[in-house]
């Protein structure tokens, strides 16, 4: 168990990893999954069509949207588009980056499933076989036939059980020709495709390096940010379940609970700084404590995300009389409250 939970610890850190991780697995799914794939063409010209071209577009679509489904950060996108403005300003060059980067990911697993699918040449024999001029393979010697009977006829080549046909046109010279010109589309797809990742991945951060590295930090953050505020979230919660849990405990034990708890606590600091505490579960509360202020964090954290820029809340060290306020991440914090005193008494 706990070599599952460091796996998935690591590919939280790592998610570009991850992500591409996915995609390969996909592209092999993709792969495995046209090969298991009972292909059966209808054999009828008004139909073969039809379903040669559903076969080769519909399985992509479905990849495509399954890879934008599988990727966590088009919830972190649209997070990120629909949200308030507030004090944090929408970057739209970020947003098209990451947006472009999911389509690129999710891509992967249609592209393979079209290129299999064209140097296979099943799907492309079943949607062509009526569309593509045949005459070269049709016997001189047969039976004049109407353009209609004739359709009929080539719409059964797909189909060697049901064509019964040799005496009209050469099936087996008419079907590798078409399968020639499906390997043909499949080779110019790969060509096609490759030329394009190479410029998207190449040549694009060559013209525009500084907005590349920008768009490609900031997206980074949004991501960190948003992992960061779960975990953050996380632990909250579960603090401020177990101090539920420990004040009911302690309401209903009495007066007995307490007693211990002030002894043993008188105790501890009676030991002094010998030993580093550890960080009690009051302290991880970070002062949210009740149910309408967590609320009202989260709330607040949703339509006005703190600015982007980070103060120290002594900011001006050199005016110490000053009572201005100091801005921290968009909340005001008083100058006198940074300061405090504490008075001893021999009494």
């Amino acid at each position: 168990m706990d070599k599952f939970r460091m796996m998935f610890q690591f590919l939280q850190a790592n998610q570009e990893s991850f992500m591409n991780g996915i995609c390969g697995i996909m592209a092999l799914a993709s792969a495995q999954l046209y090969s298991t794939f009972e292909f059966t063409c209808p054999c009828m010209p008004e139909y073969n069509y039809a379903y040669g071209v559903g076969i080769l577009i519909v399985p992509p679509f479905w990849f495509f949207m399954l890879g934008y489904v599988l990727n966590n950060n088009i919830s972190v996108l649209t997070e990120e588009w629909k949200r308030p403005i507030g004090q944090r300003q929408k970057e739209t060059t970020v947003l098209r980056y990451m947006l472009c980067s999911m389509t690129q990911r999710a891509l992967i697993a249609p592209s393979v499933w079209i290129a299999v699918t064209l140097m296979d040449g099943k799907s492309f024999l079943c949607a062509y076989s009526t569309r593509i001029d045949l005459s070269y393979f049709v016997n001189s010697s047969s039976v004049y036939m109407s353009d209609k009977d004739m359709e009929k006829v080539t719409a059964t080549i797909p189909c060697k059980n049901v064509f019964n046909a040799n005496y009209v046109i050469n099936r087996e010279a008419a079907s590798r020709y078409i399968r020639v010109m499906s390997q043909a589309c499949g080779w110019a797809f790969l060509m096609l495709t490759t030329f394009v990742a190479f410029l998207i991945r190449a040549i694009r951060p060559c013209f525009t390096q500084a907005v590349f590295l920008k768009t490609k930090y900031w997206s980074h953050y949004i991501d960190t940010e948003r992992r960061l505020f779960d975990e953050t979230c996380k632990e909250h919660a579960k603090s401020f379940a177990k101090v539920c849990i420990q004040q009911y405990f302690e309401s209903i034990s009495g007066e007995m609970v307490f007693h211990k708890l002030h002894e043993k606590a008188k105790a501890e600091k009676e030991k002094g700084n010998e030993e580093e505490k550890p960080v009690s579960e009051e302290e991880k509360l970070l002062g949210i404590r009740e149910k309408d202020d967590m609320n009202k964090v989260l709330w607040n954290w949703h339509t006005c995300k703190p600015a982007l820029r980070i103060h120290k809340y002594d900011k001006d060290e050199n005016n110490e009389n000053s009572n201005s306020p100091v801005q921290t991440n968009g909340y005001h914090r008083p100058k006198f409250m940074n300061e405090s005193t504490a008075y001893y008494s021999k009494v």
